[in-house]
């Protein structure tokens, strides 16, 4: 009869526990940048999904266009939130497939 492995669940936690704590270091090291209106617009975040830098182009800028601006920094935002959303999925994955577990 297959009985529960105490001890061999106790390393696995363990194990899980260690990749959690690599993840928020990799994403803590994790900086991305996303750009919107060709470039008018670059906001560079990193894995906490915190703002580092924004650049508005300069041209945009003298364009007056207010409205414009702010809906290229709202959309330049959320692209690079997707980018850490996508690199944090990807390094999870990865340390995931490495722990061994049926059906992940």
């Amino acid at each position: 009869m297959g009985g529960f492995n105490t001890r061999q669940f106790q390393e696995m936690l363990e194990q899980a526990q260690k990749q959690a704590q690599d993840l928020q270091h990799k994403m803590q090291q994790t900086t991305v940048e996303a750009s919107a209106g060709g470039g008018s617009v670059t906001i560079k975040m990193n894995g906490q999904k915190q703002v580092l830098e924004t650049r508005i182009d300069a041209e945009l800028v003298k364009s007056g266009d207010l409205e414009m601006i702010q809906d290229l920094v709202t959309a330049a935002v959320n692209a690079a939130g997707q980018k850490v959303d996508e690199a944090m999925q990807s390094t999870a994955a990865g340390m995931l497939s490495g722990l061994g577990i049926p059906g992940m």
